[in-house]
């Protein structure tokens, strides 16, 4: 079987075609996350609503709800492989999205738009979930933020990522806007239990709040990660994201034979 080692903005993942297959995906996720060291698993699966089904799973074997940078890279995987047109629909277990290839290392994703906001979570700390149940993300400005600042902030963004206002865990991402429509981002990500290098969901997360607060008068945002610079438009009406488009790229780092 093989493996496709892929990167979405630094957010690294592999990526099997388990269609007829059953395996212990958990146990794959666990095996082949530490081999190689990357952030994530993903196998592709039949669906009986979409082109193809994403089963997620998180670097120590946890199932993930979906995955904005994965969600790039499994529609590169399914591209290529003959499995999914250039417009594709995905079923994961947030719902479905809708994702289009832009070239042969961008895609465009129609994230899940927010099923739960709560801005002031805990102090200015947000809550927002893109689909429902969707992934869970905490969100914070932390205003001259660097990336340089990891270590200061491990602690802190750790004990927030297990804190009981977050029921079921969260991601935690601090941003920074350095300009009207560019903002930085820092992930302490749930499943990694550490930093990575981009979040999609995470920096989905931040454009939602940057919206609902009327801080995107023009409805686009780039979001500077340290892996690379993922951009969202966003439109909504009476105070509700209806669409929520991310596009950045997903690359082949390596094919492996598992």
């Amino acid at each position: 079987m093989q493996a496709w080692y892929m990167s979405g903005a630094g957010n690294d993942f592999m990526v099997i075609d388990a269609r007829g297959l059953t395996l212990d995906f958990s146990a794959m996720a666990k095996k082949l996350c530490a081999e190689a060291n990357c952030d994530g698993f993903m196998a592709v699966d039949h669906s009986e609503t979409a082109d193809f089904k994403l089963h997620f799973y998180n670097a120590d074997g946890s199932r993930g709800e979906m995955c904005g940078n994965g969600s790039r890279c499994v529609s590169k995987f399914a591209f290529d492989n003959g499995i999914a047109p250039a417009d594709m629909t995905i079923e994961t277990d947030a719902g479905l999205l809708t994702s289009t290839r832009i070239s042969e290392n961008q895609y465009r994703v129609k994230l899940n738009n927010p099923g739960i906001v709560d801005l002031h979570r805990h102090g200015d700390m947000a809550y927002v979930e893109l689909g429902n149940p969707g992934v869970p993300h905490g969100v914070f400005r932390y205003p001259g933020l660097a990336w340089e600042m990891r270590d200061e902030l491990r602690e802190r963004m750790r004990s927030e990522r297990f804190a009981d206002y977050f029921p079921k865990g969260a991601n935690v991402n601090y941003y920074d806007i350095l300009e009207e429509g560019r903002v930085r981002i820092l992930t302490f990500e749930r499943g990694v239990e550490d930093f990575t290098l981009a979040c999609g969901t995470g920096s989905g997360s931040v454009a939602a709040v940057l919206w609902l607060t009327g801080q995107l008068p023009g409805g686009c945002v780039a979001v500077e990660n340290p892996g690379g610079t993922l951009t969202f438009t966003l439109k909504g009406e009476q105070g509700q994201i209806t669409e929520l488009l991310m596009t950045g790229p997903a690359e082949v780092l390596e094919i492996k034979e598992v």
